[in-house]
């Protein structure tokens, strides 16, 4: 994982302004909830109303909601209105301080202003010793009753609903008289008051707290209405005022989740390109031996499909995974805040959740590590089949083949259908969590509802924050089925980038003012990585400028590794090369291959024209310059045959092209450069004696100053090289011209020999005795 997320370090920024914008984004996201219960619960249920403080109110009703407070609370309900309109000053922390202490002295007194006939006659009755006294009162109306008592009663209907939903009238009294009555004549005593208080407190402990608040807001809504207050523009200025609040909560979400997009795909975007930079500038430093460690069809998968694998991750990552902590943590606050008490339901959900995650990452993951691989494998066979398309065509191989590319296709497909069933059950079990959970949460909370301990809108914002903190894990979930892959291809990608190369630059390199060509050996050997035994063996020799030094012996002997070394595509494992008495690592690898003129042993064109292919080693070579090389190189032949002449295409590899025209060009190419040093690794195969004659003329009349290695199959390509070094199993066995070689080396005589007769070569061969003599 740190390897995947590593990458994200130069856009710290960028994810710092997302992370910004997720938090805002989750903000508005869980204020929905909330504001949803508000107009359930406030909105229609409580007519708009959200504290037990009425807006306005009639001087009596002040007056009368003081009866049943102490001196303190008395002070508190006095400071919080201004006449007979509450304070606006009063901010919602205060108002919902008010609503917790005078809660009960206020329903106490509303409980008074509306009590049951029946209940009031009851209590009369409780207050009578005189048996004649109790059963007269029965025959008295209410108004009766208070004129007995000193005071106006006057009764009134009320209409009530029963537990079954049933409305029935009943007929009230507002008895706040009599008790404002006793308090004047000094019998309503604070011991009174305490005991009703305390029965009420007694009663409410019953119940549950927001249908306690509802009846304290009733009492509000009442209030507003006896002072004339509008109570139906009331419900409906809050109705759209909180409506309102939504639907700005919705843009500035909806505003967050475009940026957050936005951002999150530069970003994704940034570390794709970076990492495809990086590669490509890695895999352009690594030398063959680093190149024969990875393959051609692996560096080719890990900079397209194993980046991408990490750029699609990073903005999902960015857009997703960095969202699902944010909301979840921020659900979970706000269950906790909305005090239901069925966090035991989320909590329940979130460990079946994570169990079921658990199982199906522990069988999908080693088939995510195989994935990469396999794809590898596609990719190999798929290059090589198409590489050798014509071989194979003319070998009849089509059949075997397209098998083996089935057989590499099928088992990527297999892992494929592996890992996408067991993710793909992952999606219907998470559904069918999030619909039990919401089940569970509606029959736990219809409960609460009907007991009173829980409102509608509360029971429907906890199952949103229930679903959010849900879908958070999921969106994790969701995530995991992408992050393993992911993080494979990440470490390949990481792989390559600490891959160092073999062939470093000297930290303290030196120069050469003026570069001669002089080339030299000394007791050199050479290695390959992990090999056991050496490819090269104490090699020495000079290569001197205006000379030929050609190098020659059996398939497999070394030949193509030596001249590796040159350009240092390979470094030596032992001894020294030098150029001009510098040693070659001691040069900047830029300078030393600018002096040399490397032809390898395949020729290798890009697409382009020929004059761009002409000018790859030298971009400032004039047009007469690039006609001379391709004069040297005998490809003027076939060039001013052509329409457009150097304007002529080639396409990718130079298939458009014959061998031997492809080989004139390379060497016409490395001619272009005017290099000091000429490599040729046997790049005259591919031509017929002819040309290949010609061309080696026409290379020593016009670049006689430069040093010249040639490595040859054909005798008569180095019949008249300066110097011969004959090769057998990475050791030099023969030394000098041909015709000191000739008479000095075994193996040469049996190499020339094989492809020229004894005449050709000016050789005597006595039957007799089996010798060999000079025909001189």
């Amino acid at each position: 994982m740190g390897k995947l997320f590593k990458n994200l370090k130069p856009y710290w920024k960028s994810v710092l302004v997302i992370f910004v914008l997720l938090v805002v984004q989750a903000f508005c996201d869980l204020s929905l909830p909330q504001y949803t219960s508000d107009i359930i619960d406030t909105g229609i249920q409580n007519s708009g109303v959200a504290h037990i403080l009425p807006e306005k109110i009639t001087a009596e009703e002040f007056d009368n909601a003081q009866l049943f407070m102490t001196e303190e609370e008395q002070n508190q309900w006095q400071d919080a209105y201004d006449g007979e309109n509450r304070k606006d000053s009063l901010s919602e922390k205060k108002l919902d301080e008010l609503d917790s202490d005078l809660l009960v002295p206020v329903l106490l007194n509303y409980q008074m202003s509306m009590m049951n006939e029946d209940t009031f006659r009851q209590m009369l009755a409780q207050q009578q010793t005189d048996p004649n006294a109790e059963a007269q009162m029965e025959q008295m109306s209410v108004e009766e009753i208070g004129a007995m008592m000193g005071v106006e009663l006057k009764p009134f209907q009320r209409t009530e609903e029963d537990d079954d939903g049933n409305e029935t009238t009943v007929t009230c009294v507002d008895v706040r008289p009599v008790f404002a009555a006793m308090q004047q004549s000094g019998q309503l005593t604070e011991e009174i008051v305490n005991q009703m208080r305390s029965q009420l407190e007694d009663m409410l402990d019953t119940m549950g707290d927001s249908l306690v608040k509802s009846m304290g807001v009733a009492y509000a809504v009442q209030c507003d209405k006896d002072a004339g207050l509008d109570v139906d523009k009331i419900q409906t200025s809050y109705l759209w005022r909180t409506g309102g609040k939504m639907m700005a909560m919705a843009f500035a979400m909806m505003a967050a989740a475009i940026c957050v997009g936005y951002f999150a795909s530069r970003v994704g975007a940034g570390v794709g390109r970076d990492l495809r930079g990086r590669v490509f500038q890695r895999v352009m430093q690594f030398s063959s031996a680093e190149m024969d460690q990875f393959s051609t069809a692996s560096l080719i998968t890990r900079s397209t499909n194993d980046i991408q694998q990490v750029q699609m991750v990073t903005a999902i990552f960015l857009r997703m995974l960095l969202y699902a902590p944010i909301l979840g943590v921020g659900g979970i606050l706000k269950v906790v805040h909305t005090g239901a008490g069925m966090g035991w339901v989320i909590v329940l959900a979130v460990l079946v959740i994570l169990g079921i995650v658990g199982v199906l990452m522990s069988i999908a993951m080693p088939k995510f590590k195989l994935m990469q691989v396999l794809v590898d494998k596609v990719n190999l066979v798929s290059r090589e089949i198409l590489t050798g398309l014509s071989v194979i065509r003319a070998f009849g191989r089509e059949k075997t083949e397209e098998e083996r590319f089935d057989q590499a296709n099928r088992n990527l497909t297999r892992t494929n259908l592996f890992v996408n069933r067991v993710m793909t059950f992952m999606m219907p079990v998470m559904m069918l969590i999030m619909y039990s959970l919401t089940i569970l949460i509606v029959w736990v909370g219809a409960h609460r509802v009907d007991g009173g301990s829980m409102q509608v809108g509360s029971m429907t914002a906890f199952i949103t924050y229930a679903m959010m903190i849900v879908m958070s894990f999921l969106m994790l979930t969701m995530m995991s089925v992408m992050l393993p892959r992911a993080s494979v291809a990440a470490g390949r990608i990481d792989e390559v980038l600490q891959t160092e190369t073999s062939v470093k630059e000297n930290e303290t390199p030196k120069h050469l003012d003026t570069c001669k060509g002089v080339l030299a050996f000394d007791h050199v050997h050479f290695r390959y990585p992990h090999a056991e035994e050496d490819a090269l063996s104490d090699l020495c020799f000079t290569a001197e400028p205006g000379k030929t030094t050609a190098i020659i012996g059996s398939t497999g002997c070394g030949k193509s590794t030596l001249v590796n070394l040159i350009p240092r595509l390979y470094d030596a494992t032992e001894g020294s090369i030098t150029l001009d008495g510098v040693e070659l690592r001691d040069l900047p690898l830029e300078e030393l291959r600018q002096q040399i003129g490397f032809v390898p042993q395949k020729g290798v064109l890009f697409s382009g024209t020929i004059a761009s292919n002409l000018r790859f080693g030298n971009p400032d070579a004039s047009d007469a310059e690039i006609e001379q090389a391709a004069e040297i190189a005998q490809a003027m032949e076939f060039i001013g045959e052509k329409p457009d002449r150097f304007d002529s295409d080639i396409s990718q590899g130079g298939t458009n092209v014959s061998g031997g025209q492809k080989q004139r060009l390379t060497i016409a190419r490395a001619i272009a450069k005017h290099p000091k040093v000429f490599v040729f690794d046997d790049s005259f195969s591919a031509l017929d004696l002819k040309t290949d004659a010609a061309l080696r003329k026409a290379l020593g009349e016009q670049v006689q100053d430069s040093t010249m290695i040639i490595v040859a199959q054909r005798i008569s390509t180095i019949l008249h090289a300066d110097q011969i070094l004959v090769l057998e199993e990475g050791k030099i066995v023969g030394k000098g011209t041909h015709e000191e070689l000739l008479r000095s080396c075994e193996v040469y005589q049996q190499i020339a020999k094989s492809q020229l007769s004894a005449a050709e070569l000016g050789l005597e061969e006595d039957t007799e005795k089996g010798a060999v003599t000079d025909g001189e």
